[in-house]
């Protein structure tokens, strides 16, 4: 053992991931799974995001496909999700484990003192010993609040509870490249293309959301391991440091939990368009965006909103928090000084679009 997999002996808190098309090549895999947390569980703290309630819902509604409509995919979860859990109460207390059921949708995340909430929670069950099972709330989630897949949820999951490690477990044993072979590490978790596409199945996600999650996970400091539920001892093995899977390096310039959730979880409302002399000065990260380097707006957003930051060409540069609406930024923009001041009165030259302590830049 040497390199990077070294931290992963350390790691004390830790986020497991386990994927729908796992799970679906049999009822045993959650067991083992189930037996492996346990073990780890032991002198560490497991936090479980698990899929496989739309599916096992299926089974119980008599779908013989995914159902494409929402009314019946959220009755799909509703029917599943009781079984996942019962699974997994049955298959963790065996070990005298309490588990305890965590539904979460994108709006939780996306308010601070629910996200604040959700934290405290965890933290609580942690303590008390238990291993939390955190699902999307898919009874009630729709398009616009949903996290994407539990791959995203998952990478969300790490920053709430300040994660040294995120296992993403999956039917493959790692990132194939385009020849079917496992890369042993990754550093640049965001090049899809030279990766090999992975098959449709059970699941909503793919490799290509298990790298964009990788990447948001490794940007909050967190080690990502992508591996197979199929391995026996998989998660042994990877918190021994041994070659298992594709292993994604924390980032040294890692982003503070509230950068993090500006950049990764808040969806963006709308997009401030901005000169190439404004372009320059965010991108040194020292500098707030003012009025006069607005060249105008894209659609409706209120203050407080996330918004894209995008350059003269349009490309996206950064993200941030708009401290006025949609309206106020098209008035102020290109403004400065007494300009300013006649729009907004005696406070309008000092007016901040977006304070550099809420901006986050792109990579």
């Amino acid at each position: 053992m040497s390199g990077p997999r070294e931290a992963l002996v350390d790691a004390r808190r830790i986020v497991v991931k386990i994927g729908s098309r796992a799970l679906a090549t049999g009822a045993d895999v959650q067991a083992r799974l189930a037996d492996e947390i346990a073990e780890i569980s032991r002198n560490r703290a497991v936090v479980v995001v698990s899929s496989g309630a739309i599916a096992l819902g299926c089974e119980r509604l008599g779908y013989t496909q995914r159902p494409q409509e929402m009314a019946r995919l959220q009755a799909a979860a509703s029917a599943g999700q009781s079984v996942l859990m019962r699974r997994y109460d049955e298959a963790l207390g065996k070990h005298g484990i309490t588990t305890a059921q965590v539904l979460l949708t994108h709006t939780d995340l996306e308010d601070r003192e629910r996200l604040n909430n959700a934290r405290e929670a965890l933290g609580a069950l942690l303590d008390a010993g238990a291993v939390p099972i955190v699902n999307e709330n898919d009874t009630v989630a729709t398009d616009e609040i949903r996290f994407g897949d539990n791959d995203q949820l998952a990478a969300m999951v790490v920053p709430l509870l300040g994660a040294e490690l995120l296992v993403l477990l999956t039917d493959v044993e790692g990132v194939l490249d385009a020849a079917g072979n496992r890369v042993a590490v990754m550093n640049d978790s965001a090049t899809v293309a030279k990766v090999k596409p992975t098959s449709a199945g059970h699941g909503s996600g793919g490799m290509a959301s298990k790298l964009d999650a990788a990447h948001k996970a490794t940007m909050s400091g967190a080690t990502v391991v992508i591996a197979s539920a199929l391995r026996e001892r998989v998660l042994g093995d990877v918190l021994a440091g041994k070659d298992v899977g594709t292993l994604f390096p924390a980032r040294g310039d890692a982003l503070r939990a509230r950068k993090h959730w500006i950049a990764f979880t808040l969806k963006p409302r709308g997009a401030i368009l901005v000169d190439e002399g404004a372009a320059r000065a965010v991108t040194t990260g020292t500098n707030s965006l003012l009025p006069v380097g607005v060249a105008g707006i894209r659609g409706q957003f209120h203050a407080g909103d996330s918004v894209q930051i995008c350059g003269p060409d349009g490309r996206e540069i950064g993200r941030g928090l708009s401290r006025l609406g949609a309206m106020d930024v098209a008035r102020a923009a290109g403004k400065k000084g007494a300009e300013l001041e006649m729009l907004f009165g005696t406070q309008g030259r000092d007016v901040v679009i977006v304070h550099k302590d809420d901006l986050v830049l792109g990579d």
